[in-house]
Order: C-alpha cells, then sequence, then structure tokens
C-alpha cells in the first residue's frame, strides 16, 4: 500500500515545479504527471470544463451503436455489482469524450457528477492524470487514486478504467467506474476491466455472424472465462481475426489474418472442425508445440453454440418492505420519518398518511403492517366506494336479517377481518358523518357490535388512515369531525410529491428493474424525467416508463431520445379518460400493463388489483 507522507511528497515537487520522485507512484502516472506539466497545466487551478455540443455526442453515438448497446448493458451489471455510495459509471470513446453514465444519486448530485456528463472530455490533455484519460493512452486497464490525480481538485475520487477493443484489435472507447472514496478498489478494478473485456467479446461475435468463432485455453477449465483466446475463421479455414488473449497464447506464432488455421495449429482444419462440431472438446498443439483445448462458440451461419455467459449479482436499490409492493425510500427526510415505525406500532398509535394521488400511500401502510410484526390479516378499506347506506355494515358487519336485503348469514365486517392485523383506511375523508360517529366509537373502546346485532366483540387492531385532502380544512367546513381527526393523526406521515423526491433516480432505476431487469436507464434520460412536473406522481412515472420501454426497450437500455415524443398521448386513452389528465394517465397503465402481461385481461386486473370489468371498459 502507499505510504501517504511518500505521496505528499510527490504532490509537493509536482506543486513546486521540482523533479517528481521515482519509486512512490506508479510509472504510468508519474509519466502522466510529467506530460501534463509539459502542457503546461498547472495542478492548482480548475481544469477546463470541455463539453461537447449534444449534436456531437449524437454523432459519436450513431457510430458506436453496436458498442454503446453493449456498453450500457455491462454498465448496468457494473452499477449492481458495485456496493456502497457516491459512484458513477462512465462510457468513453476513444479519444475520452464520455457518451453515457449510469450512477448512484449521491454521486451525480456531487460537482463530481456535474462534471462527468454526456459530451464531457476526460482526456489527459483537458483533464490532467486520470484513470479514463491514462488508461486510453496505454492501453490498460488504470486505476487512479486520490491525490494521484493531476488537478488537486479532483484528490477526492478513485477511478479505475479499462480500454475496449474492436475485432481487429483496434481501441474505441473505455468503462470507467469514479467514486468518492480514497481507498484502492481492487474489487472494483477488476469488475471494471472483466466489464471491458466482455464488451470486447461481445463485439467479437456479434461483428462475425458469418464465421465459425473458436475458443481456446492451454486449460480447459477457462474456456468458459472471459480470459479465453478467441480466433474467428472462415469456412475454408483461413484466420479472419484473434482477439487479444488470443494473440498472447500463440505470442511468438505468425498468427494473423490471412494465415490459414493449419499455419497455426499441428491440425487438419477439416478434421478437427469435424470434431468441434460435433460437441467436442479438442486437445491440439500449436506449431510451438504448446498444448491448448478448444471449442466451437459460433458456427459460420452466426448461431451461437454453447455462448460464454456470465451470472452476476445485482445489488438492490435500498428499499423498505418486500419485493411485492416495495416502497423505495432513499429520501433523507423521509427515512426519518419512517425509521419510527416499529415505535409506533409497537404503542398500538393510530398512523395518518397524506399525500397527493400516486405517492405510494397504500404502499406505506403496507410497510406499517410489516413494521407491526402482527399474525393478522392486511385489511385495505375505501372509504370512498362504498355507499354511505352500506358504510356502517361493511366496516362492522351486520346481524342475520339487519336490514332488507342483508345476507341471511350476517357479515362479520371488515374491522374484526382485521383483528390482530391492520385495516387501512383509504380516502378516510369520503367517511359519511353518520358513520365517522361510529367509527370514532370503536376508536376508543376497539368493540365491534354488527349492526342489528346484541353482542360487542372485543379486537386489536393497528389503525392506518389515508387521504389526499386536507383534512384540517375539512373540519373547518364541518365535513369532518375534529375529534374523529385528533383519533386517526397520532402520528401523521406526509409523503412528498414525486417531484419533490431526493431519490427520484432510485424510484426510476427500482421501476426500471421491476418491468425488465436486464435494460438499463442513462443519468441523462433521468434528468430529462426529472424535469417533468409528475402530477400523477409515482402512478404516473410507472405508466409513463411501461410505455417508454414498449417504444424504446427493444436495444437493451433506455437514454434521453426514449421521451423524445413527449408525454404519453391522449388519444391512447380511451375516450372516457383522454380529456382527464390523472385518468387519462390511469386508462394508459392499464394499457400497458395488458400489453405487457400478453393480452390477459385477469392478469391485468390482477397486478392492478382492479376487477376485470374495469379492466375491459377501459380496453374496450
Amino acid at each position: 500500500m502507499q505510504d501517504s507522507s511518500e505521496l505528499e511528497q510527490a504532490r509537493f515537487a509536482l506543486e513546486k515545479g521540482h523533479d517528481i520522485p521515482t519509486g512512490v507512484l506508479t510509472t504510468a502516472v508519474v509519466e502522466s504527471w510529467k506530460r501534463c506539466r509539459d502542457r503546461g497545466l498547472d495542478p492548482d487551478t480548475e481544469p477546463r470544463d470541455v463539453v461537447a455540443s449534444f449534436a456531437d455526442v449524437q454523432r459519436k453515438r450513431d457510430e458506436l451503436r453496436a458498442c454503446r448497446r453493449l456498453a450500457l448493458a455491462e454498465m448496468q451489471v457494473l452499477h449492481s455489482q458495485i456496493a456502497g455510495s457516491n459512484f458513477m459509471i462512465a462510457f468513453a470513446d476513444r479519444a475520452g469524450l464520455v457518451i453515457d453514465t449510469i450512477s448512484d444519486t449521491h454521486f451525480a448530485d456531487s460537482k463530481a457528477g456535474k462534471a462527468i456528463i454526456p459530451g464531457s472530455s476526460w482526456s489527459e490533455s483537458e483533464r490532467g492524470t486520470n484513470a479514463l484519460g491514462l488508461s486510453l493512452i496505454s492501453a490498460e486497464s488504470v486505476a487512479v487514486y486520490g491525490r494521484e490525480h493531476y488537478f488537486t481538485r479532483d484528490a477526492h475520487l478513485s477511478c479505475v478504467a479499462a480500454p475496449i477493443f474492436n475485432v481487429g484489435g483496434a481501441m474505441i472507447g473505455a468503462i470507467d467506474a469514479s467514486c468518492v472514496n480514497a481507498t484502492r478498489q481492487q474489487h472494483t478494478h477488476a469488475l471494471v476491466k472483466m466489464a471491458a473485456t466482455q464488451i470486447g467479446n461481445a463485439l467479437f461475435f456479434q461483428e462475425q455472424p458469418g464465421f465459425y468463432i473458436l475458443a481456446f485455453h492451454p486449460r480447459a477449465e477457462f474456456l468458459d472465462t472471459l480470459s479465453t483466446g478467441l480466433i474467428a475463421i472462415s469456412s475454408d479455414g483461413e484466420i479472419v481475426s484473434i482477439n487479444r488473449y488470443g494473440e498472447a497464447f500463440l505470442d511468438g506464432l505468425p498468427a494473423a489474418a490471412g494465415l490459414r488455421f493449419d499455419d497455426v495449429f499441428d491440425s487438419q482444419f477439416g478434421s478437427t472442425m469435424d470434431r468441434l462440431l460435433g460437441g467436442e472438446l479438442v486437445q491440439i498443439r500449436d506449431r510451438a508445440g504448446s498444448g491448448v483445448f478448444m471449442t466451437c462458440r459460433q458456427i459460420a451461419r452466426g448461431v451461437a453454440r454453447f455462448p460464454i455467459a456470465r451470472t452476476l449479482p445485482r445489488r438492490q436499490a435500498k428499499t423498505h418492505g418486500q419485493a411485492d409492493g416495495t416502497f423505495v425510500c432513499e429520501d433523507p427526510r423521509l427515512n426519518e420519518t419512517l425509521k419510527d415505525l416499529g415505535r409506533v406500532t409497537g404503542l398500538g398509535m393510530p398512523v395518518h398518511i397524506f399525500g397527493e394521488t400516486g405517492t405510494g400511500k397504500e404502499l406505506i401502510a403496507r410497510l406499517i403492517h410489516r413494521a407491526s410484526q402482527r399474525s393478522g390479516k392486511f385489511v385495505a378499506v375505501n372509504c370512498g366506494a362504498i355507499p354511505d347506506t352500506l358504510f356502517i355494515s361493511e366496516l362492522f358487519g351486520h346481524a342475520k336479517g339487519a336490514y332488507t336485503n342483508a345476507s341471511p348469514q350476517g357479515a362479520l365486517g371488515l374491522a374484526r377481518s382485521a383483528d390482530l392485523g391492520t385495516l387501512f383506511l383509504d380516502e378516510v375523508a369520503d367517511i359519511p358523518p353518520a358513520a365517522q360517529t361510529a367509527l370514532l366509537r370503536f376508536l376508543d373502546d376497539m368493540k365491534v357490535r354488527p349492526l342489528g346485532g346484541l353482542e360487542s366483540h372485543q379486537v386489536d387492531v393497528q389503525i392506518v388512515s389515508a387521504t389526499n385532502r386536507d383534512l384540517t380544512a375539512a373540519v373547518a367546513n364541518h365535513l369532518f369531525r375534529a375529534d374523529l381527526l385528533f383519533r386517526l393523526n397520532a402520528f401523521t406521515i406526509t409523503l412528498p410529491p414525486l417531484r419533490e423526491r431526493r431519490d427520484f433516480a432510485a424510484i426510476v432505476r427500482h421501476l426500471i428493474a421491476e418491468f425488465s431487469r436486464d435494460t438499463a436507464i442513462t443519468d441523462a434520460a433521468i434528468e430529462k424525467l426529472r424535469d417533468r412536473p409528475w402530477p400523477g406522481n409515482i402512478r404516473e412515472l410507472r405508466s409513463y416508463l411501461q410505455l417508454a420501454l414498449l417504444r424504446h426497450g427493444g436495444d437493451g437500455f433506455i437514454d434521453e431520445d426514449a421521451f423524445d415524443d413527449g408525454a404519453p398521448s391522449p388519444m391512447h386513452a380511451c375516450p372516457l379518460c383522454k380529456g382527464h389528465p390523472l385518468r387519462r394517465h390511469k386508462c394508459l397503465e392499464i394499457k400497458a400493463t395488458y400489453v405487457s402481461t400478453g393480452q390477459n385481461i385477469s392478469e391485468t386486473a390482477r397486478l392492478l388489483g382492479l376487477s376485470r370489468t374495469t379492466v375491459y371498459k377501459h380496453l374496450h
């Protein structure tokens, strides 16, 4: 490990213009410092922020289309692998022009995060010694930690980068991972190098569909790893290309495009291919006498056989709750409120949730139920959907024949169904006045007497209520009882609207992963989404992302271009909804879910918690 005092001595020499001591830094960093100094760069000044136009970035994206698609997929994997916070993954072209970024929310909001954006240049000539620029000069994977960066302002960063090579062996770009952490990230360095190699190998297959591709390695157990040699061969045995690992294994031999298989390996091409195409693992020798194991990975028609694959762990966003109905929360203010839920429910305090429509009030209610660790059920009541005349009967049950058309067997009621569990009163502002009195009495003693019955039943329930309306104003207008409000809001959770959530990016990434786990979404795309007002909040965002995936998800990534067509068009909604913004987004959500389930009405209804009739009404 590098001695910090020695590094500070090297920094002092750099900043004072003295000779840089050897043996303290890696040779690559020392040579980079010297080049930067020769260019007249002052390490104590601010580096020049050179940002290309959006049109230039788009042209570069088109030029690197195949590599970019693969790079974004690997960046998504890296994003799930790198533990902790404050990191960013970038894909850049061979000149150091950043094409795309995927980052942690905290890093994206930092000063460094705002400097590493699509169009920014991180070449050594512009930004001094940094991992991305240095990897493009050295054509090797590079790590630059803390004050090894040339400019003092970058001393808080740790960066690792690895170059990407095309089929011909030319460097076409690089992958970089930067974090706000001065410690050496050896694990991250290995992952970034693997990602760059995976992209290069994938390009090797993708750009040569008309040739046989053979994998070879001195050890058979390494044939399914990223370090295997790859060689593309025409149907008549001519070598078309060899990847960098393959060239290393064949070092010293005349192994190059244009030569024949028999020139490199001590085995006849025809007989070897017969065995390989039969699925056999073949052991042969090269012309230098070294033994290698060989297998066929792609036949000449371009159909992959025994494809190289990686099963990689994915890091989940910080969430509250389980996978189904998960409430994503990395917002500090909201987390501060939610941390007390265990104590609140332990004291049996009623919880009131206030928030705009679509902010996730029921998800929070289910989170409260889980925090209470109650053995009973979670019972949700939509207070606005029950007719006034039936509200008390639905909530508290009824005796046999209690009223006309009452069930002859009587009814238990929702409050008793929630015994030892949670009773969630959604849209509580819509409770009719007569029922407010009955509910207040129930909250006082937790006793349920069915309508028309004589006997009361003691229950133990956690009360959770929710509304998107101002209950204080409702009390002032004599629409809601003040004493009932005081009983319901012993502990209040205010859900901020989506436009004010500080974890907006985490919510977007969670929803994208929920819909399509392997689809990457870039930082630029998230920033474009962040600029929208989102009157329908998370519900509207969910619908919007589903539609974006339907239209643009085929490439395996979503970037800012996916949202150039603006908001979902009202013409896609049914006639009853297209004139009403919130109803329109609900309608579009139903349609998008219907498509994603393979046009299954029952499954759509189940996923959205709607009746089949409601789904059918919006579809037809």
